[in-house]
């Protein structure tokens, strides 16, 4: 199992945390997610490395951007 976290910004309300989950979780070998609203912290379980790169598509397919590290 293998867990990485980013920081997404531009959310504001539960309805972005429900998109932001939705996108990442259609990502093939990941598990869980789960999104943290007051920080923008998302953590993304999965049963092997998943390519950031299919992460960061995900977060912009719902219309917000993972802040670089």
């Amino acid at each position: 199992m293998s867990t990485a976290t980013y920081t997404v910004k531009g959310m504001t309300c539960g309805h972005c945390v429900s998109s932001v989950k939705e996108e990442v979780g259609e990502v093939a070998g990941v598990t869980e997610v789960e999104v943290d609203l007051a920080t923008g912290l998302l953590t993304v379980n999965s049963d092997g490395p998943v390519d950031a790169a299919k992460i960061v598509a995900a977060v912009e397919e719902a219309g917000y951007e993972v802040a670089k590290p």
